[in-house]
């Protein structure tokens, strides 16, 4: 019988386990920024909750996208704008929407309950951090299934990319 240690291990040597390891510690930076950033905005700059919320999704998402696509997928070259970059911010779009419903719910029972301003900060940064943590799952099924797929050549394709025969011409 398989024990827990030795089922993960096995899990991420295959390719879909490596990308989980890559995009979970993307994942670690991305919250590390963002949580970072909102804990900031709201704890340090007083900064309203939407606003606050929007600034650090918008921050995170940038170093997000790229240790996702280069690191965890393995895609070079240009970004593909509709099959890549569009879905991705959609998605960050998304988890901001999510989260800033969250956050402002947080913010509201804060203040009815006349939370002091640490234990409100730190409640907003809990709450933000967990509503990301919904949409983590669904993202990586998403990433891993429909954005950041090789593309796959038709057989005869490939056969004569590697026989180094050009595509075949239709004679009339």
């Amino acid at each position: 019988m398989l024990t827990v240690v030795s089922f993960a291990r096995k899990k991420l040597e295959t390719p879909t386990g490596q990308k989980l390891f890559r995009y979970s510690m993307t994942s670690v930076v991305a919250v590390i920024v963002s949580n970072a950033c909102i804990l900031f905005f709201v704890g340090a700059l007083n900064m309203g909750v939407i606003l606050a919320s929007t600034l650090s999704t918008t921050i995170a998402t940038i170093p997000s996208y790229q240790l996702n696509r280069k690191w965890a997928w393995g895609k070079g070259g240009k970004s593909h704008l509709w099959k890549e970059v569009i879905p991705f911010w959609a998605l960050a779009v998304l988890g901001w929407a999510f989260s800033t419903v969250a956050v402002a719910l947080a913010d509201t029972f804060a203040k009815q309950h006349d939370l002091e301003h640490v234990t409100r900060t730190l409640l907003i940064g809990a709450v933000y951090f967990c509503a990301f943590g919904v949409l983590w799952v669904g993202k990586f099924v998403i990433f891993n299934r429909l954005m950041f797929v090789p593309h796959v050549k038709h057989p005869a394709d490939a056969a004569r990319e590697r026989s180094g025969v050009s595509s075949p011409v239709e004679v009339a």
